[in-house]
């Protein structure tokens, strides 16, 4: 049975509910509201309804985005204002521009040097109030236009550096050159920048490959409904919700 016909009146979506929801590989956080929002109207008869997400997740990443519907489109920002917490995958001695897979690697570099112990003391340095500067291949704006339209272009505009705060950074897993990672962090940190930076501290390179949003302050990616396309489960089309 579907999930928004049976919990959900118009009235109650128009004074504002939160959804949780499990964005799916290769989508963008604005496709995954679209959808919600046509679902949404098409089976509540809604002619007009405001819906935002509490904070973007990149296409390459999976896990917990909080869907606002309504009046609690309000409550955005505080949301967004909420630690998360994050577990993925760096690959240690290559580089790419975009910190992670949306480019192909530029630069290679040696971790023969790189064992269990550096790579957990090195960890313990990113803990706490942080520099971070964000990826060029992001979209916070400069001027009036993305930094990513910056890059494609093959730009590379002056970017200042943020404080961010990281609260854990646990290293999971170690099998070279992969490291799994569990990290809770502020809001405005950057798990790309975090790879990048963490490989330059050992003296190598790195980039993100995989990369899941588990939490969002209390809410929990365990209580969130996934995606599922009913045709193609790498298409933004055709899709219904249902519960984990």
């Amino acid at each position: 049975m579907d999930f928004f016909k049976q919990s959900f009146s118009a009235d109650s979506l128009l004074e504002g509910q939160l959804l949780l929801i499990d964005k799916p590989l290769g989508w963008t956080s604005f496709q995954v509201v679209n959808k919600i929002r046509w679902h949404l109207k098409n089976e509540t008869g809604i002619k007009k309804l405001k819906v935002g997400h509490a904070g973007t997740l990149d296409p390459l990443a999976t896990g917990l985005l909080l869907i606002c519907t309504g009046k609690k489109t309000k409550s955005i920002e505080t949301f967004q204002n909420q630690a998360k917490e994050y577990t993925g995958t760096f690959f240690l001695g290559a580089t790419t521009p975009s910190y992670d897979l949306e480019t192909e690697r530029d630069q290679n570099f040696p971790i023969d040097h790189i064992s269990s112990d550096l790579i957990r003391k090195t960890a313990e340095k990113f803990t706490g109030e942080i520099e971070q500067y964000p990826p060029v291949f992001s979209a916070l704006k400069k001027e009036g236009k993305r930094l990513y339209e910056y890059a494609r272009e093959g730009l590379r505009p002056e970017i200042k550096p943020r404080q961010i705060s990281i609260s854990q950074f646990e290293i999971q897993k170690i099998k070279l050159p992969k490291i799994e990672f569990l990290v809770r962090c502020s809001k405005g940190t950057y798990i790309r920048s975090l790879a990048h930076d963490f490989g330059k501290t050992l003296q190598s390179g790195a980039h993100l490959t995989s990369l899941r949003r588990t939490k969002i302050g209390d809410y929990s990616l365990e209580n969130a409904f996934h995606m599922k396309s009913v045709y193609d489960e790498n298409s933004p089309k055709n899709i219904s919700l249902k519960t984990n």
